[in-house]
Protein backbone atom coordinates (compact mmCIF):
# COMPACT_ATOMS: atom_id res chain seq x y z
CA UNK A 1 0.00 0.00 0.00
CA UNK A 2 2.84 2.38 0.86
CA UNK A 3 4.48 1.65 -2.50
CA UNK A 4 1.20 2.38 -4.27
CA UNK A 5 0.95 5.78 -2.54
CA UNK A 6 4.53 6.67 -3.52
CA UNK A 7 3.94 5.57 -7.10
CA UNK A 8 0.75 7.63 -7.25
CA UNK A 9 2.59 10.66 -5.88
CA UNK A 10 5.42 10.21 -8.36
CA UNK A 11 3.21 10.00 -11.44
CA UNK A 12 0.55 12.55 -10.52
CA UNK A 13 2.65 15.32 -9.03
CA UNK A 14 6.38 14.99 -9.56
CA UNK A 15 6.60 13.68 -13.14
CA UNK A 16 4.24 16.30 -14.66
CA UNK A 17 6.17 19.12 -13.00
CA UNK A 18 9.52 17.79 -14.19
CA UNK A 19 8.31 17.07 -17.71
CA UNK A 20 6.19 20.08 -18.38
CA UNK A 21 7.90 22.95 -16.60
CA UNK A 22 6.04 25.43 -14.44
CA UNK A 23 2.39 24.62 -13.85
CA UNK A 24 1.36 27.94 -12.27
CA UNK A 25 2.65 31.46 -11.83
CA UNK A 26 5.66 31.49 -9.53
CA UNK A 27 5.47 33.68 -6.44
CA UNK A 28 8.24 35.95 -7.71
CA UNK A 29 6.29 37.11 -10.79
CA UNK A 30 3.21 39.28 -10.60
CA UNK A 31 1.44 42.35 -11.93
CA UNK A 32 0.65 45.33 -9.72
CA UNK A 33 -3.00 45.41 -10.82
CA UNK A 34 -4.65 42.35 -9.29
CA UNK A 35 -7.17 41.98 -12.14
CA UNK A 36 -4.45 42.21 -14.77
CA UNK A 37 -2.43 39.65 -12.82
CA UNK A 38 -5.41 37.26 -12.90
CA UNK A 39 -5.84 37.83 -16.64
CA UNK A 40 -2.17 37.16 -17.40
CA UNK A 41 -2.21 34.07 -15.19
CA UNK A 42 -5.25 32.74 -17.09
CA UNK A 43 -3.64 33.34 -20.50
CA UNK A 44 -0.33 31.59 -19.83
CA UNK A 45 0.36 27.87 -19.95
CA UNK A 46 3.77 28.31 -18.23
CA UNK A 47 5.51 26.22 -20.87
CA UNK A 48 8.28 28.85 -20.81
CA UNK A 49 9.71 30.00 -17.46
CA UNK A 50 8.55 33.51 -16.60
CA UNK A 51 10.62 36.46 -15.46
CA UNK A 52 9.26 39.33 -13.40
CA UNK A 53 9.57 42.90 -14.70
CA UNK A 54 11.71 43.96 -11.72
CA UNK A 55 14.13 41.10 -12.39
CA UNK A 56 14.44 42.08 -16.06
CA UNK A 57 15.12 45.65 -15.04
CA UNK A 58 18.06 44.42 -12.95
CA UNK A 59 19.38 42.16 -15.75
CA UNK A 60 18.49 44.35 -18.73
CA UNK A 61 22.07 44.86 -19.90
CA UNK A 62 23.01 41.19 -19.42
CA UNK A 63 20.29 39.46 -21.44
CA UNK A 64 18.99 39.39 -24.99
CA UNK A 65 15.51 40.92 -25.08
CA UNK A 66 13.24 39.92 -27.97
CA UNK A 67 10.01 41.70 -28.91
CA UNK A 68 7.42 39.20 -30.19
CA UNK A 69 4.83 41.69 -31.41
CA UNK A 70 4.16 43.00 -34.89
CA UNK A 71 6.42 45.64 -36.45
CA UNK A 72 3.86 48.44 -36.03
CA UNK A 73 3.67 47.75 -32.29
CA UNK A 74 7.46 47.65 -31.95
CA UNK A 75 7.92 50.91 -33.90
CA UNK A 76 5.53 52.80 -31.58
CA UNK A 77 7.05 51.51 -28.34
CA UNK A 78 9.45 48.84 -27.16
CA UNK A 79 11.78 48.15 -24.27
CA UNK A 80 15.13 49.81 -24.84
CA UNK A 81 17.61 47.36 -26.31
CA UNK A 82 14.93 44.93 -27.44
CA UNK A 83 15.37 43.29 -30.83
CA UNK A 84 12.32 42.89 -33.04
CA UNK A 85 11.66 39.19 -33.69
CA UNK A 86 8.00 39.30 -34.75
CA UNK A 87 5.14 36.94 -34.10
CA UNK A 88 3.20 35.98 -37.22
CA UNK A 89 6.42 35.83 -39.21
CA UNK A 90 9.27 34.98 -36.86
CA UNK A 91 12.46 36.58 -38.15
CA UNK A 92 14.77 33.61 -37.53
CA UNK A 93 17.73 35.35 -39.18
CA UNK A 94 17.93 37.62 -36.12
CA UNK A 95 18.76 34.54 -34.03
CA UNK A 96 21.78 33.26 -35.95
CA UNK A 97 24.31 35.19 -33.87
CA UNK A 98 22.76 34.26 -30.51
CA UNK A 99 24.38 31.24 -28.81
CA UNK A 100 21.83 28.58 -27.77
CA UNK A 101 22.62 28.95 -24.04
CA UNK A 102 22.28 32.77 -23.92
CA UNK A 103 19.72 34.13 -21.45
CA UNK A 104 16.83 35.38 -23.58
CA UNK A 105 13.75 37.26 -22.39
CA UNK A 106 10.81 37.44 -24.81
CA UNK A 107 7.89 39.83 -24.39
CA UNK A 108 4.78 41.00 -26.23
CA UNK A 109 1.80 43.00 -24.93
CA UNK A 110 0.73 40.76 -22.02
CA UNK A 111 2.76 37.55 -22.39
CA UNK A 112 0.66 35.20 -24.53
CA UNK A 113 2.39 35.72 -27.89
CA UNK A 114 5.82 35.82 -26.26
CA UNK A 115 5.12 32.48 -24.58
CA UNK A 116 4.36 30.97 -28.01
CA UNK A 117 7.57 32.43 -29.48
CA UNK A 118 9.47 31.20 -26.40
CA UNK A 119 8.16 27.69 -27.11
CA UNK A 120 9.43 27.94 -30.69
CA UNK A 121 12.84 29.10 -29.47
CA UNK A 122 12.99 26.15 -27.08
CA UNK A 123 12.19 23.78 -29.97
CA UNK A 124 15.03 25.42 -31.92
CA UNK A 125 17.41 24.46 -29.11
CA UNK A 126 17.58 27.63 -27.02
CA UNK A 127 17.92 26.50 -23.42
CA UNK A 128 17.67 29.70 -21.37
CA UNK A 129 14.46 31.35 -22.61
CA UNK A 130 12.14 33.35 -20.35
CA UNK A 131 8.75 34.99 -20.91
CA UNK A 132 8.34 38.47 -19.37
CA UNK A 133 5.36 38.18 -17.02
CA UNK A 134 2.86 40.91 -17.91
CA UNK A 135 5.16 41.88 -20.78
CA UNK A 136 5.37 45.48 -22.00
CA UNK A 137 2.08 46.44 -20.32
CA UNK A 138 3.46 45.60 -16.88
CA UNK A 139 6.82 47.15 -17.81
CA UNK A 140 5.04 50.47 -18.48
CA UNK A 141 2.65 50.12 -15.52
CA UNK A 142 5.66 49.95 -13.21
CA UNK A 143 6.99 53.22 -14.61
CA UNK A 144 9.77 51.83 -16.80
CA UNK A 145 10.56 53.73 -20.00
CA UNK A 146 9.88 52.60 -23.54
CA UNK A 147 11.40 53.91 -26.74
CA UNK A 148 10.14 54.38 -30.29
CA UNK A 149 11.65 53.18 -33.58
CA UNK A 150 14.27 55.96 -33.33
CA UNK A 151 15.25 54.78 -29.82
CA UNK A 152 13.84 57.97 -28.28
CA UNK A 153 11.94 57.72 -25.00
CA UNK A 154 8.19 57.96 -25.64
CA UNK A 155 5.01 58.08 -23.59
CA UNK A 156 3.14 56.22 -26.34
CA UNK A 157 2.41 52.56 -25.75
CA UNK A 158 1.02 50.33 -28.47
CA UNK A 159 -1.77 48.43 -26.73
CA UNK A 160 -2.71 46.07 -29.58
CA UNK A 161 -6.34 47.25 -29.62
CA UNK A 162 -8.87 49.22 -27.57
CA UNK A 163 -10.01 46.19 -25.56
CA UNK A 164 -6.50 45.28 -24.42
CA UNK A 165 -5.63 48.91 -23.69
CA UNK A 166 -7.56 48.66 -20.41
CA UNK A 167 -4.58 46.81 -18.92
CA UNK A 168 -2.21 49.77 -19.31
CA UNK A 169 -3.22 51.80 -16.28
CA UNK A 170 -0.30 54.21 -15.95
CA UNK A 171 -1.84 57.71 -16.36
CA UNK A 172 1.25 59.07 -18.18
CA UNK A 173 0.97 56.44 -20.93
CA UNK A 174 -0.62 57.51 -24.19
CA UNK A 175 -2.37 54.43 -25.56
CA UNK A 176 -2.12 53.76 -29.29
CA UNK A 177 -3.68 50.88 -31.26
Amino acid sequence: MKLLKHTFLLFTIIVPVLCCGQETRPDNANCMNENFDKKVNQLLSYTVPVMDVDKLQQLQDDVIILDAREREEYDISHIKGAQYIGYKKLEKDKLTSIPKDTKIVVYCSVGYRSEKIGERLQKMGYTNVHNLYGSIFEWVNRGNPVVDKNEKVTTQVHTYNKKWSQWVDRPQAKKVW
